[in-house]
């Protein structure tokens, strides 16, 4: 067991720096966990590592940076006037409208008082003595709440593979998720692209209309289909408006979080001509095609017909017959995030544009001048990061979590141990505190701001219900914990997923555990189990009494 560092009893502190609540983070999560909290009369304050709000949007700022729901799901929908004022303008927002919209609702709902930025929170440790949590922040400020509760994000640790001589290198090095604040000048400049998942594939194309050359560095081929953006017409946006509240109710009811159909059918039970009339109108309308086919993420059979008619339009998009093969993924799709792209694999018919496939030609280390490759090196002016996150995990690990006894939550998670937890909003051992969509809920592979409202909500009646019986501690059993992950296993194990190796599993960090810390029953499953738990008093949590304390 590991002790912990002491940062002062929770009974210390003045005023002014003791809180009902602390929240980390000012994305979607905290933004609406502060609103929920300040709205039952708690004292709740938000620390947030960067300059304004926004989370992940305020960070992802890379040329090309949409979102893949579509943005008439993807916002709030607990304010009927907020959804009234409010316009979306494309089919799927790009990253300053998305910034706008969180800047807007901070505004609207005067957040900012109680949001303190340019603050990282490093550690926070449970104090039994008082229950209560003591919370330092890399300013040396130390301040104490009744509850923690997370709202960091899935994706917002960012993930840089060591190469060696990477600090000899003389331009500019960039990573898609730190993205600097003032426009980036590609013009006429060798950019190389290490990385080709979803912030590359969105980058590379916008790059590659500014730089004298690109070079992709590509060690694995990602599927991507159009995403088929476009302007909403009006019409359309005063339609949506009139049927919102159906909406809303279909997205809370369905598997992802978002109120479109998804087929049941088998694709193999279609005929090879009406597969691909289907995956045709699918790659038209633009999205994944994982909604054609409802056996695409169970059945490997069905799921490789998905993949072969998504090779062929690559080999028909790309020119040269080299590339193209290069360009071709192999493993199951959908097991890997699906990426939504405008115009991605017609960029490398560009002549400003060389794909390098690392997989048959590693790089061996970044030099001064560029990158050097097994056969050879490419001279660049600037290097560009997309190399993703330590997902799920990742911003929770880069605090030292403390709850009973002093063990961290790095060590119960990973020192030979799986993620556990309770509805992925809660971990026994630590009391009082709480993940807005935690591993183990539906999170990632859900409409992430429905998903965010409905933990929320959740966690915010959770304190509700602890508060008006007096409770001085909430905290997940182990038992309860250990039936919710034998639960999930189960469920993922019915599906295709697990097989994957992807930031979904962990295999993009080297050493983590390999694991798939996600809910795949759907959004409105998960709805209901959640409800149903506090329906029957929290069952599976332990709240205990304020008697219990002076005991």
């Amino acid at each position: 067991m590991q002790s912990s560092t002491h940062l002062g009893p929770a009974t210390s502190f003045a005023p002014e720096n003791s809180f009902d609540a602390v929240i980390i983070g000012a994305g979607f999560s905290g933004l609406y966990m502060l609103h929920r909290l300040r709205e039952q009369g708690l004292r709740a304050r938000v620390y947030e590592v960067g300059d304004d709000v926004g989370g992940v949007w305020y960070w992802n700022r890379y040329p090309g940076a949409k979102c893949d729901v579509e943005s008439i799901y993807y916002n709030y929908t607990f304010s009927e006037a907020l959804l009234k004022e409010w316009t979306w303008t494309t089919r799927y927002a790009d990253q300053p409208s998305i910034l706008r919209y969180l800047n807007h609702v901070a505004d609207r709902f005067e957040l900012r008082r109680d949001i303190q930025f340019r603050t990282r929170i490093t550690a926070a440790h449970y104090d039994e003595a008082t229950a209560r949590w003591v919370v330092h922040a890399d300013n040396g400020q130390t301040v104490a709440a009744r509850y923690l509760i997370s709202g960091a994000g899935c994706l917002s640790s960012t993930n840089t593979p060591p190469f060696s001589g990477q600090d000899q290198f003389k331009g500019p090095q960039l990573h898609t998720g730190q993205w600097p604040h003032e426009p980036v000048d590609f013009r006429g400049k060798r950019v190389g692209v290490i990385g080709t998942g979803s912030s590359g594939i969105q980058a590379i194309p916008e790059i590659a209309k500014e730089a004298g050359h690109l070079y992709v560095f590509q060690r694995t081929p990602h599927y991507s289909t159009p995403a088929g953006n476009r302007a909403h017409a009006a019409e359309f946006l005063d339609e949506t408006r009139e049927r919102y509240p159906q909406i809303r109710q279909h997205m809370r009811e369905s598997s992802n979080g978002v109120a479109k159909e998804v087929r049941r059918d088998s694709a193999l039970k279609d005929t090879e001509d009406g597969r691909a009339a289907r995956y045709e109108q699918a790659w038209q309308d633009g999205g994944t095609l994982l909604a054609a086919y409802g056996d695409l993420l169970t059945n490997a059979d069905a799921n490789a017909t998905a993949g072969e008619f998504i090779r062929e339009k690559i080999r028909d998009t790309v020119k040269d017959p080299a590339v193209a093969e290069l360009l071709l993924p192999r493993y199951m799709y959908g097991c890997k995030r699906p990426v939504l792209d405008s115009g991605y694999y017609e960029t490398f018919n560009r002549d400003n544009v060389t794909l390098v496939d690392v997989k048959s030609d590693p790089i061996e280390g970044i030099t001064a001048a560029g990158v050097k490759t097994g056969s050879r090196e490419y001279p660049l002016d600037m290097i560009v990061f997309a190399t993703g996150y330590d997902a799920m995990t990742g911003a929770l690990f880069r605090i030292d979590l403390r709850g009973r006894d002093g063990i961290s939550l790095r060590e119960k998670w990973q020192d030979g141990a799986a993620i556990r937890t309770y509805l992925g909003v809660a971990t026994a051992g630590f009391p009082n505190f709480f993940m807005i969509t935690g591993p183990e809920s539906p999170s990632v592979l859900s409409n992430m701001v429905i998903s965010i409202e409905q933990h929320v909500e959740w966690i915010s009646d959770c304190i509700r219900h602890a508060e008006q019986r007096g409770c001085m501690a909430v905290e997940a059993d182990s038992q309860a914990e250990a039936e919710w992950s034998r639960h999930c296993k189960e469920v993922a194990d019915t599906t295709l997923l697990p097989q994957g190796e992807s930031w979904y599993t962990g295999a993009n960090i080297p050493g983590k555990q390999r694991s798939f810390p996600i809910y795949l029953g759907g959004v409105g499953a998960f709805r209901k189990h959640c409800d149903g738990v506090s329906a029957r008093g929290y069952e599976g949590f332990i709240l205990t009494p304020q008697a219990a304390k002076a005991a």
